[in-house]
């Protein structure tokens, strides 16, 4: 820096100085949200997109004039409690959760702070809310119409694989599944059994791929609010044991999964990041109704589908709203 140039800085600053604190520029008032996930907190890319998306709607800016705190239970739910005591601690003003579990463990941790969650199961049936339109509570968000999907995805990998008579359903019984008997009833119309299997660690999913195995199971529908954290696992088992599988996340099928159908996380985290500015903003939770996904990602991957010899059919194709290579 040249000395006229240094001069003039420091004639700027101490100009600045002179003035009274009330002529400066106060800086932003600066809000505080947490997100806590069952899953790696950071892994989580789709959900945190869609959040700062949804915040940004509502003027929040990350470094500007908002602090996002995130937390991750890595799929061990004994964590959660402790990790949402955490950002209590942390004065946010409002807790975003992914899934069940951390949904449930803000719901039992604070009857005010403002809960804005993302769950693929009936909140009301669960449980977290007194109803759909009107809440109640400190809790409202998107429910990810998870379970209502399954029989759809039945369908899809009917498709892929028409041969198969049997197929698998991995799922954890830490979560509620209260719509197995549906997708049984879905698979017995079309003349095909369905192979329950249940599983909550990655030595038990080692398991329940052997048991898939025995059986011989044709095609693999993975659970609602089930093993995010173990998406790379179960797709390299998948293709291990050569057993074409659909997840329920986009993510599934990015990472050498053979399929994925379910609501767009992005799009349906971009409106719980909105619902969570509102409320900073002053909105109540009993005023905001717990919304449903309308936006949906149907992703093929074609490099799985090649090494386990599964030709997919042009139409279900053209009908993907992702294809990878």
């Amino acid at each position: 820096m040249k000395r006229r140039d240094f001069i003039t800085v420091g004639g700027a600053a101490a100009a600045l100085a002179a003035f009274p604190s009330s002529s400066r520029a106060q800086p932003k008032p600066t809000s505080v949200v947490g997100f806590v996930a069952s899953t790696r907190g950071t892994s989580a890319v789709e959900q945190l997109t869609g959040i700062r998306q949804g915040l940004l709607q509502a003027g929040f800016v990350e470094g500007d004039n908002l602090v996002l705190h995130i937390r991750g239970a890595e799929g061990v739910y004994d964590r959660l409690p402790g990790l949402v005591a955490d950002l209590l601690a942390q004065k946010v003003g409002v807790i975003i959760t992914q899934a069940p579990p951390a949904t449930r463990a803000a719901k039992a941790a604070t009857t005010t702070t403002p809960i804005v969650f993302g769950v693929g199961i009936d909140p009301v049936a669960d449980g977290l809310v007194a109803s759909f339109a009107r809440p109640g509570g400190n809790l409202t968000g998107v429910a990810l119409l998870g379970s209502e999907l399954m029989a759809r995805r039945l369908d899809l990998m009917s498709e892929l694989v028409p041969q198969a008579r049997l197929f698998a359903l991995l799922v954890n019984p830490s979560v509620p599944n209260p719509w197995i008997s549906e997708v049984d009833a879905v698979a017995r119309a079309k003349g095909a059994r369905l192979l329950s299997l249940e599983a909550a660690t990655v030595g038990e999913i080692d398991t329940a791929f052997a048991a898939m195995a025995r059986e011989r199971a044709e095609a693999l529908l993975i659970g609602e609010d089930t093993f995010l954290a173990q998406r790379p696992e179960i797709a390299e088992l998948a293709l291990r044991w050569r057993i074409p599988t659909i997840g329920i996340v986009r993510g599934f099928a990015t990472l050498g999964g053979l399929a994925s159908y379910g609501a767009s996380l992005t799009d349906a985290y971009r409106q719980i990041g909105l619902y969570a500015g509102m409320i900073l903003k002053g909105a109540r939770t009993n005023d905001l109704p717990v919304l449903r996904p309308t936006k949906f990602d149907f992703v093929l991957n074609l490099k799985t589908a090649r090494a386990l010899g599964v030709v997919i059919p042009p139409l279900l194709l053209a009908q993907a709203d992702e294809v990878i290579e």
